[in-house]
């Protein structure tokens, strides 16, 4: 590897993320100075963690459900 930069493997196991996760940030451009050579990613050294954008709050849990009920609910008041 490049000397200053790391794998996409050495930057997961340094943040404690999963690869496909790193390389997911490296795609979306949310890893700065992150340079793609070929198939694989160069992420410098110094780089810091990226802050995680995934939805932990649980607001989204069933909520196809959640709107389904509410549909329901206007199409019978819509009817009566």
């Amino acid at each position: 590897m490049i000397p200053g930069y790391m794998t996409v493997l050495e930057t997961a196991e340094k943040w404690d993320l999963n690869r496909r996760t790193v390389q997911i940030m490296c795609n979306d451009g949310r890893i700065e100075g992150a340079v793609k050579f070929g198939n694989a990613w160069a992420i410098p050294e110094n780089t810091e963690k990226p802050v995680d954008n995934r939805i932990t709050s649980g607001n989204y849990k069933n909520w196809r459900k959640k709107s389904q009920t509410k549909e329901s609910d206007n199409n019978s008041v819509e009817e009566g």
